[in-house]
């Protein structure tokens, strides 16, 4: 059954519904509106928004959206988006401090985040899923009908309302949610990028994402490019992603579906990806970034999605569950994914994994903390972490670790600045380097590192590193290595040898000048590590302490007391230095690249995250060992313990780098690098990067 068929029949079941709940709303926006200020211009306003909502959901009923013009299919976009861009953001309901500076703190609170949940019918609309629609409408006419009725008890009554709505529909959201993931026939994008034409870019209104210059510029620089270089960056993709199930020895031919995610603006190399993904025997799955705060993982966008409208505002709504998250809803999301993942656990036998396009180049974005903005309580934050481990243990026992694979890519956006067509085809050339030439001087590397019972890393300059970090010791060094050679398959570009630290004799500091971890800055992280586990931590982006602490804690913990270093890695990609050197771009890299460039160390698990007993083999034919530490190894004996569901990488620029030496059990020491150079033999190509930016 085709996308549009499926659509079809669900809407014909939900039609009266829709109608009714649209012909009330209507009315409110219309001016039958009986509430008294300072409620009446909100749900004036949030009803005029379901108009002009309803405006395109009308025209993709009777699929005529896409004969708009490009002045029509803008107009759209930007009265859908206009009151959460720019200054407008400030005199808007989707902003917390203006809802309550209006609304007061608790009201303001509640309708901001429901003003917040409405606009996700944005892309129900565009979607065509009246469903979806219906029920955020729904909701909506319900908490209006409370102001209504003039309850002592209002607020208490929206937020049972909201709740109910959240887990009476859960069984619906999350099915579809694994849906869109597994299932080929659910290809609202896919079916945009196959059948439409991408040099006309009207195509881009037809996602239903806000639609800045970054979308038009890449769509425009790649309908410019040769089909036979879009096809070979479509190739380094694809092929990354092939070799992930060879080098791992995973059957690719079990499988038949490969779930794509990618910023809009990017359709042309993702058609010729999806196009080589079919000669390997994979259909192609694509799903929006989530868009209701059920699905939501904080601010970050995991799913096809454009340059955000306003990255204030979605950090602001970072922690919307706070408004209704308890056990009870933590168990009966639980139930409904097991029952989900159970009907439909031969399309997730057959899943191979996520293959990633990520970009670069946004203006930096340091956000405001706003006391506005809800937040999870303690006890919220616990259950938060226990849904997040016993979600992923869940979710293992359809789409097992060890029978996955994936790719992550990375390309610069237009936004970078006024070099963006020599820093793309410079991240070409990064993402396409000699294989075999890093392949022999990371064995160099990994060699030396196989003979050490620790290794020292440390800064130099402003930065204060000083980190020993303790490794396992091989039984059968002839055979087995503790680091794995990483070269461009499921993590391009090339360039790193990494391992799973033993945490027990780790400790020190590890501190970064500046660092961009999943969009967001950092300056003077600092992570002081006891045992391998993070014992204090702190940076310097506000002027109180309590503030640093709790920024660190939120987006580098993710709500955890502690982290294991669950990651150590020494980055080789100097050609990827001197380019973020070169344009002046190196706090913009993804960490994807940026990993490559120094060492690096990630905090949560291991790389080997529930797949520690697959057998894996370097190049040399030497099998890597260290994969479990001494949380993951708990596994085996209390599962609850072993996971913490995160791992970010925090990378020390060769520029910030002293030395990195490696110290043998018998007192002898190996220098691999010496105030930033390698100088390990048979690692000194390494330092002609370098040498172009004369860097000591």
């Amino acid at each position: 059954m085709s996308y549009q068929s499926i659509m079809k029949e669900e809407n014909e079941s939900i039609l009266e519904r829709y109608e009714l709940s649209m012909e009330r709303i209507q009315l409110i926006a219309e001016g039958e509106n009986t509430l008294q200020a300072p409620f009446k211009d909100y749900f004036l306003r949030v009803a005029t928004f379901f108009m002009e909502v309803k405006e395109v959901s009308d025209l993709v009923q009777t699929d005529e959206l896409k004969n708009c013009s490009m002045e029509e299919l803008k107009a759209f976009n930007k009265k859908l988006y206009f009151d959460v861009v720019g200054e407008a953001y400030e005199t808007s309901y989707a902003n917390p401090a203006y809802a309550v500076k209006l609304l007061g703190t608790e009201y303001g609170q509640v309708l901001s985040f429901l003003y917040t949940e409405i606009r996700g019918i944005i892309a129900y609309a565009y979607e065509n899923r009246l469903f979806d629609i219906t029920i955020t409408a729904e909701l909506f006419l319900e908490i209006y009908n409370i102001f209504e009725d003039e309850e002592e008890t209002i607020y208490k009554s929206i937020k049972s309302a909201i709740y109910y709505y959240i887990s009476d529909y859960s069984d619906v959201t999350i099915n579809r949610r694994n849906l869109e993931m597994l299932d080929p026939q659910f290809s609202f994008a896919v079916d945009i990028i196959m059948n439409q034409d991408v040099t006309d870019l009207r195509y881009l209104y037809l996602f239903g994402e806000y639609i800045s210059e970054n979308e038009i510029k890449i769509a425009e620089y790649l309908n410019h490019l040769s089909q036979d270089k879009i096809d070979a960056m479509a190739h380094t993709y694809t092929e990354g992603y092939r070799l992930g199930f060879e080098n791992y020895r995973i059957d690719l031919s079990k499988k038949e579906v490969v779930n794509v995610r990618y910023p809009v603006g990017f359709e042309r190399m993702v058609k010729a990806a999806i196009t080589q993904f079919a000669a390997m025997g994979l259909k192609t799955t694509i799903y929006r970034a989530a868009v209701s705060s059920i699905h939501k993982k904080q601010h970050l966008k995991i799913g096809f999605h454009s340059t955000s409208a306003n990255k204030q505002y979605d950090y602001d709504h970072r922690f919307d569950q706070a408004l209704y998250l308890n056990k009870a809803l933590n168990d009966r999301k639980l139930a409904v994914a097991k029952v989900s993942f159970e009907s439909m656990k031969d399309l997730a036998a057959k899943f191979a994994g996520p293959a990633v396009i990520e970009v670069f180049g946004e203006t930096p974005f340091a956000p405001i903390s706003k006391e506005e903005a809800l937040t999870l309580s303690d006890k919220q934050q616990k259950l938060t972490l226990e849904y997040q481990r016993d979600y992923g243990i869940l979710s293992n026992d359809y789409l097992k670790n060890d029978e996955i694979s994936f790719t992550i890519i990375a390309y610069p956006i237009p936004e970078i600045g006024a070099q963006f067509e020599e820093i793309f085809d410079e991240t070409v050339k990064v993402n396409t380097l000699d294989m075999d030439l890093y392949e022999r001087i990371q064995k160099n590397i990994i060699d030396a590192l196989d003979q050490a019972e620790y290794v020292t890393v440390t800064g130099r300059g402003r930065n204060k590193t000083n980190l020993s970090i303790q490794l396992p010791k091989l039984s059968n060094p002839e055979k087995e290595t503790n680091f794995e050679n990483c070269l461009a398959d499921v993590n391009i570009p090339v360039g790193e040898v990494f391992t799973s630290p033993k945490l027990t004799g780790t400790n020190g500091l590890l501190h970064v000048t500046e660092v961009f971890l999943r969009d967001l800055n950092f300056i003077d992280l600092e992570l002081n590590f006891e045992d391998g586990k993070i014992a204090t931590y702190t940076c310097k982006n506000f002027e109180k302490e309590e503030e640093n602490k709790k920024y660190v804690k939120e987006n580098v913990m993710y709500q955890n007391e502690t982290l294991p270093m669950g990651e150590f890695a020494i980055g080789t990609n100097t050609t990827a230095y001197v380019m973020g050197k070169k344009y002046n771009i190196s706090s913009l890299l993804p960490i994807l690249i940026a990993e490559k460039t120094g060492p690096h160390f990630a905090v949560g698990d291991t790389c080997f995250h529930m797949s520690e007993d697959m057998r894996t083999y370097n190049p040399d034919g030497k099998e890597m060992m260290a994969k479990d530490n001494e949380c993951s190894i708990l596994r085996k004996t209390d599962m609850e313990k072993a996971y913490f569901n995160c791992h970010t990488d925090i990378t020390i620029p060769y520029h910030e780098l002293g030395d990195i030496i490696v110290h043998k059990p018998n007192g002898e020491t190996i220098d691999i690098i010496s105030q930033g150079r390698f100088v390990l033999p048979g690692t000194q190509d390494l330092n002609i990067a370098l040498d172009t930016l004369n860097v000591r």
